[in-house]
């Protein structure tokens, strides 16, 4: 570790081994044991049948043998490939403690790969689990929310050009409450296909009177959170919140696209509250951060990478990682720059996530290894766009893309969730990391 004059440690010690790549596909049982009743059930069943079941967003159910034999092969392949079930993170590089980690270990793809490449056998109809009983799709992440916010249905024609606007609605709160944990959900299939992405905001009572007269002297709306395709649930550590006083309205900034068909787009935001009167230590923010310094240029046939950098003020603690981009992104990184009077500067590569366009991935950091920066830290976002024919995602790899607001324009930049900190908070927090780590790492030795 290193340290300047007066011994502060300026890394963001994020975890013992945090930063070890992760190991080949483990050893599995031989290809001949593996069965579907046996091993491959208890997997899908995990994490596949949330959604690969009747009536659900996926395409097929995968909840029998029968359903899944003839799809083994696509299975292996999207499995293998870390396609499927979606979580993007880069297993080599970096953190890889999420609090909402969806992803298969090595050891069951290797279990997925084994049985397919042995002809996918059933196995004893004894060994299979019992079905599980999954709750109703409809059901929030978050749990029940305390406060449930419905905007009004925009009507979207069958065709026409991208639609960009503001839905404003009551907020039905008796006092200020301090929010625990955040989810906005578009709650029908229909509707899903046409937003692109809503932004909520707490703002002023008579923001959109004041828009519609054209004032520019408008109070500042208090954003809240981002949803895009695909977006889980954002989760704010115990000790943090984010305050949503009961004399505002609500907002919701929309970007609709035509899909052929004309739909009423529904979206709504449900919340979970800390206990009335309860203040948490820390405010939890979330932005758009590390945004391009110049703008995209992807030309046809070429792969591009950009970069952004974002100062923080402030110590402070990151809490939440979601990379943001349109079609043509590939691959995303946050790089922490530490404070250094050396040079070269000292530099961490905290993660790494591919992108799929369909799957607008937040990975909320486990509490034991969210990156803590000293004040001065410079995230740095380095992003990857494809414009190849080779990029089977690629919409027209003909045309040169931009930077822009529509569908078929680029973005690139990353929404942080993090909260600040003291310098006295950060080195409480640092000296607590630390404490832990050699505490695991003593364990580690004892049982070798």
């Amino acid at each position: 570790m290193a340290h300047h004059g007066r011994g502060v440690v300026r890394f963001a010690l994020f975890a013992v081994l945090a930063a070890v790549p992760a190991a080949a596909l483990a050893q599995a049982p031989a290809a001949d044991e593996v069965t579907f009743t046996k091993d491959i059930a208890p997997i899908l069943q995990r994490s596949c049948q949330s959604c690969h079941r009747q009536g659900e967003m996926a395409p097929m159910s995968l909840v029998t043998y029968q359903e899944v034999r003839p799809w083994a092969r696509s299975i292996k392949n999207r499995v293998v490939n870390r396609e499927m079930p979606p979580w993007h993170i880069d297993k080599n590089i970096g953190i890889q403690k999420f609090k909402n980690d969806t992803s298969l270990s090595d050891e069951e793809i290797a279990l997925v790969a084994n049985w397919v490449d042995n002809g996918a056998p059933m196995g004893d109809p004894d060994d299979m689990p019992p079905p599980v009983d999954f709750a109703d799709s409809a059901e929030w992440q978050i749990g029940e929310p305390d406060l449930v916010v419905r905007f009004p249905a925009y009507p979207v024609p069958a065709e026409g050009p991208d639609l960009f606007g503001n839905i404003y609605t009551d907020l039905d709160l008796d006092e200020d409450r301090y929010i625990k944990a955040i989810q906005t959900r578009v709650p029908d299939d229909a509707s899903r296909r046409v937003v692109h992405h809503a932004l909520s905001f707490a703002v002023d009572p008579d923001e959109q009177q004041m828009r519609e007269a054209g004032e520019t002297d408008i109070p500042a709306a208090m954003f809240l959170v981002e949803y895009a395709s695909g977006k889980l649930s954002e989760i704010y550590p115990e000790n943090s919140g984010l305050l949503l006083e009961s004399w505002r309205r609500m907002r919701l900034d929309y970007h609709l696209h035509s899909v052929g068909e004309d739909i009423d787009a529904n979206v709504e935001l449900g919340m979970v509250f800390h206990p009335k009167g309860h203040v948490p230590e820390h405010i939890r923010w979330s932005k758009q951060l590390g945004q391009h310094v110049t703008d995209l240029d992807i030309p046809p046939g070429k792969v591009v990478r950009t970069d952004g950098y974002t100062y923080f003020h402030s110590a402070a603690r990151i809490t939440a990682f979601q990379p943001h981009m349109h079609a043509l992104g590939t691959y995303q990184c946050l790089e922490l720059i530490y404070p250094s009077t050396g040079t070269p500067a000292e530099t961490e590569l905290v993660s790494c996530a591919h992108w799929d366009y369909n799957w607008h991935m937040v990975y909320n950091y486990a509490d034991d290894v969210a990156p803590i920066i000293p004040a001065g830290t410079v995230a740095h976002v380095i992003s990857w766009h494809d414009n190849t024919e080779a990029f089977r995602a690629n919409p027209d790899p003909k045309n040169w893309t931009g930077n822009g607001g529509r569908t078929i324009d680029e973005m690139a930049f990353a929404w942080l969730g993090w909260y600040d900190l003291t310098d006295e908070q950060y080195e409480e927090e640092l000296a607590e990391r630390r404490a832990l780590q050699e505490a695991a790492a003593a364990t580690d030795q004892q049982q070798q």
